[in-house]
Parts: structure tokens; C-alpha cells; sequence
């Protein structure tokens, strides 16, 4: 926990300067809150890297792509020229990204996580696949992620001006 504090006050501190005045002097206490939250809820002081990391990547302001590809990396395993994920580390990622809704009463149950899993290795006779066919999975928009494009959604339209006038 120490060092996952250390780390987003880091990374709060260069924002505050790309940003001036948007971003709240404790947005890393905030964050290392939800955080515990989420990954620490018997208290042990214990957050694990991955977890902290997919949750911060999927609450990022970054393009959907971009998270994908994110979550590939941080799950991913080399095979010689390629990396792959694996099942158990698909479910892995899954089981944390599905603590984001938890937090707000809104998961998912394991048997859900498993349909995913099954779903996304359709068709595959290895036990591990590459990025694209992670990607072109995440793409189809797989109902145990689904609040994270339509989160994405609604941070995108904040942006929208339109010049109509309503009556």
C-alpha cells in the first residue's frame, strides 16, 4: 500500500502540473482509498501491483484501445516473439475490473466471470491467445465489461457542444 501511495502521488504531483487547478491536492489519498476499497477489504496493508494497476488503466481518461491493450500488457506472458495471455490470467484481470462496479453494488457472480472466459477462448484450441484475438474479444463488447465502453461513453459526450437551442 506504502508503495502504491508513493507511486500515484507521483503521478498526481505531474499531473497537477500539466493541469493546473484540476486536480485535488489529495486525489492520491482518494485514489489509494478506493483502492483499498476495492483490493484490501480485510486490511492487511497488502494491494497487489496488477490490481492497482488494471483498475487505475480502466479508470483512466485514456481511448478504449488504448486500456485494451493496457490489460494485455499487464496480463500478458512471453512466448517467444509474441506474448499471450492465458486463461487464469484472463480471469484474473476480470475478477479485478469486476471489483469496480462491486464497489458500487453492481458485480457480477463468478459464474458470470467464468461465461466470460469461456466466451473470449472460443474456439481456441491453445490454452493461452495473442492480443488480437484479446482485442477483437474486448471489442465485442462481452457483457461482464460492458459498464466500461458505456463509462467511456459518457466521459466522451461530456465534451459535446452542440449549438441548438431547445424550446
Amino acid at each position: 500500500v506504502q508503495q502504491i501511495y508513493g507511486m500515484l502521488t507521483k503521478l498526481f504531483q505531474k499531473a497537477r502540473l500539466e493541469k493546473p487547478g484540476q486536480v485535488d491536492p489529495r486525489a492520491a489519498e482518494f485514489t489509494l482509498s478506493l483502492l483499498a476499497a476495492m483490493y484490501d477489504r480485510s486490511g492487511t496493508g497488502y494491494i497487489r501491483t496488477r490490481s492497482a494497476a488494471a483498475a487505475l488503466i480502466a479508470l483512466s481518461g485514456d481511448t478504449l484501445l488504448a486500456k485494451y491493450r493496457a490489460f494485455f500488457q499487464i496480463c500478458a506472458v512471453p512466448d517467444g516473439k509474441v506474448a499471450l495471455i492465458t486463461r487464469s490470467a484472463l480471469r484474473s484481470l476480470l475478477t479485478d475490473l469486476n471489483q469496480i462496479p462491486a464497489i458500487v453494488g453492481e458485480s457480477c457472480a463468478l459464474s458470470c466471470l467464468e461465461i466470460a472466459t469461456h466466451s473470449c477462448f472460443h474456439g481456441v484450441l491453445n490454452s493461452a491467445i495473442v492480443e488480437e484475438k484479446f482485442l477483437s474479444w474486448l471489442r465485442s463488447e462481452p457483457a461482464v465489461l460492458l459498464w466500461l465502453p458505456t463509462c467511456y461513453r459518457l466521459l466522451a459526450t461530456e465534451m459535446v457542444s452542440h449549438q441548438a437551442r431547445c424550446r
